[in-house]
This record gives C-alpha cells, sequence and structure tokens, in this order.
C-alpha cells in the first residue's frame, strides 16, 4: 500500500509530508491476526448454529412419539426411520407416509 502525501505550505514553500495511515507492517500484521481470530470464532460460532439447525426437530418429533403407542420394532427398522428423516426431512416422509396411509 501506499503512504498517503499531504501538501503543506511552509513560508511560502510546498512541501510533502507522508501522513501515518497505519500502513506499516506490524500495524496489518495485528490487524490481520485480529481478523483471524475473528474469523475463527465466527466459524466456531456457525458451526455450533449448523449442529443446533440439524437436531431441532427433535423435540418435536419425541413429544408426538410419546402420544401414541408403538408397536415393537428392532433397532434397524428404528435407524431407518431415524435416518429416512434426518436424510428426506419431515415433510417428505410425513408425506410419504400418508401416500402409505392413503392407499
Amino acid at each position: 500500500m501506499m503512504a498517503h502525501i499531504e501538501f503543506i505550505r511552509l513560508k511560502g514553500i510546498d512541501m510533502r509530508r507522508r501522513t501515518n495511515t497505519g500502513d506499516d507492517l506490524a500495524t496489518i500484521e495485528a490487524r490481520r491476526n485480529a481478523l483471524k481470530a475473528e474469523l475463527a470464532e465466527l466459524d466456531q460460532r456457525a458451526k455450533e448454529a449448523e449442529l443446533a439447525a440439524r437436531d431441532a426437530g427433535r423435540p418435536t418429533l419425541v413429544a408426538a412419539l410419546d402420544k401414541v403407542r408403538i408397536p415393537a420394532m428392532g433397532k434397524a427398522e428404528a435407524k431407518a426411520i431415524a435416518t429416512a428423516i434426518a436424510q428426506y426431512g419431515g415433510d417428505a416422509v410425513a408425506s410419504h407416509l400418508a401416500s402409505i396411509a392413503a392407499t
């Protein structure tokens, strides 16, 4: 980056003077490190928000399961249902189940 140059008039003579713009290497590196730290914090917060969003439907599903009687099923069946919800979303699974019930 180029330093800013300011013209000043001293006793009728134009002189050029560099202004302090924070363009020295130490200032740039300090700012870069501060930005890296801020980005790392934002990345961590985004990761936590993503994990929370992925599991946001669990309380609703568990509450609904508590209100109905569910016949015995194996771990594989339960895992398949949970995986379908995770992969396709609750709307798609519910629509498919509704179409099965309609036939």
